[in-house]
């Protein structure tokens, strides 16, 4: 048998079904496994079986026979043998679809987390292939980053990267379970230096991915190579590391929005486009982003009309940008955008911001929801704050709206154009005291405009 099997595995060449078929006609899977196990004092005999198992189960008739021996997998999966568990997760990838799953992947995780490189690496191909099936990344999620050592979190982390490569819901789900604020952890771990470089060697492999520009952005990992790159402290080699990292995924990015950017000249793509650009502008590294390459586009279709669905998602795309949920820009977007505003209002026949804001408040219901909140996130930077106060039938607008569905989001336009006057020089000038007392009287009365101070009365009931 021996002697067979290494004639077998030595063979030059890929084995077929037909040599494979022939071979366990004469040892059967059975009886393999069986010598398998009474090896151990026969040097090299080990070796010889698993090489031999190996290229028969890479044929289609070698691994049909697989899931009668599932037994045989899972011990071989806990084997204390490196080249048994190694050989073991190899099986797991050709037996797809006739996988215990649940059964299966604890044991996987193990050979990930505790095996030698090559066991690692056979589990890492055999988790990734159950990632894409569905039932199987809800299995795998859930408990992926299981463990403490660094070795082992380096290895989760490799495996986010083999995860988020597979398709765009898979990195959506990866995301969604937050695994990678794992590798902001890491990134931010300041006591074990390989451990942080070898999450930067892994951050620039998924850096590479499609799917990184849509996710990475909605994370702290853009702030967090910033602050690495511009901290002298910080050991040189792990700096340099942050720049190559920084670098690629910033040119993903770009590569990214030029891509939606392209999008948005197409009107049977533009709202799905300015939607994905609001996503993006919902962190304070996306909106700067944003406003160095394609803002002005989603200005453009937000104040100068493209259609009544354009419109609204470039409305709430700009909410997100200029920051109705999160803080403020840094000087350089600050700046930019306030730049792209005013062009904006140049190239319209409206003028200036206020008569462009104005301009939207006299719409349909529907677009001033979208408006309010727009302006609720613009009026905290002082000059639209100045814009905003300038133009009466504003702020009549904002503290006297009637429709039901737009009060609450009016009102919280009053909240922010009253905070923002609140904290600004802009209160010692005479003209802008009524303002400021309309403002005030309309955040008093609340998102339904109360008239009077709610009274409790005492009735009799009414009994039959």
């Amino acid at each position: 048998l021996l002697e067979a099997a290494a004639d077998f595995a030595s063979y030059p060449g890929q084995q077929n079904d037909a040599a494979a078929k022939d071979f366990l006609d004469r040892f059967p899977l059975s009886v393999l496994f069986g010598v398998l196990q009474n090896v151990a004092d026969v040097p090299g005999s080990e070796e010889t079986i698993v090489s031999c198992l190996d290229r028969i189960f890479k044929t289609k008739y070698g691994a049909s026979h697989l899931p009668q021996y599932m037994p045989f997998v899972q011990a071989g999966l806990q084997a204390n043998s490196e080249i048994i568990r190694c050989l073991a997760c190899k099986v797991v990838s050709y037996l797809l679809g006739n996988v215990e799953m649940i059964v299966i992947y604890p044991l996987l995780i193990n050979c990930l987390l505790d095996g030698n490189e090559q066991t690692a690496a056979a589990s890492l191909d055999a988790i990734k292939s159950l990632g894409r099936f569905p039932e199987g990344i809800s299995i795998i999620l859930p408990t992926v980053a299981s463990s403490c050592s660094s070795l082992a979190r380096i290895r989760i982390l490799g495996l986010i990267v083999q995860l988020f490569s597979i398709s765009s819901s898979v990195a959506s789900t990866v995301h969604n379970s937050d695994l990678l604020n794992l590798f902001e952890v890491e990134v931010n771990n300041k006591n074990d230096m390989l451990t942080t470089l070898s999450a930067l060697e892994l951050l620039y492999e998924l850096a590479e991915s499609p799917y990184s520009s849509e996710f990475l952005l909605k994370t702290s990992l853009l702030q967090l190579l910033t602050e690495m790159i511009s901290n002298s402290s910080v050991d040189s080699i792990l700096r340099l590391r942050a720049v190559l990292v920084g670098g690629r995924l910033l040119s993903s990015i770009t590569s990214f929005l030029l891509a939606i950017d392209g999008r948005l000249q197409n009107t049977d793509e533009i709202e799905s486009a300015l939607e994905a650009l609001g996503q993006i502008g919902t962190s304070a590294q996306g909106a700067a982003m944003l406003l160095t390459v394609v803002a002005r586009h989603v200005l453009d279709s937000a104040f100068t009309g493209h259609g009544r669905g354009v419109q609204l998602a470039a409305l709430y795309a700009l909410g997100c940008i200029c920051g109705v949920d999160r803080r403020e820009l840094n000087n350089n977007a600050e700046e930019s955008l306030k730049r792209l505003i005013y062009e904006t209002a140049a190239n319209n026949p409206k003028l200036t911001p206020s008569g462009l804001l104005l301009k939207v408040l006299q719409q349909e219901p529907e677009i001033r929801l979208a408006a309010y909140r727009a302006i609720s996130g613009l009026v905290a930077r002082p000059w639209c704050l100045v814009e905003v106060c300038s133009r009466q039938e504003i702020i009549t607008m904002v503290t006297d709206e009637s429709t039901k569905n737009n009060m609450e989001a009016r009102h919280n336009c009053c909240i922010a154009i009253n905070k923002a006057l609140s904290a600004s020089a802009m209160l010692t000038d005479a003209s802008v005291a009524g303002i400021a007392e309309k403002l005030q009287e309309a955040v008093r009365r609340g998102p339904y405009l109360a008239t009077k101070d709610a009274q409790p009365i005492v009735v009799t009931a009414e009994r039959f």
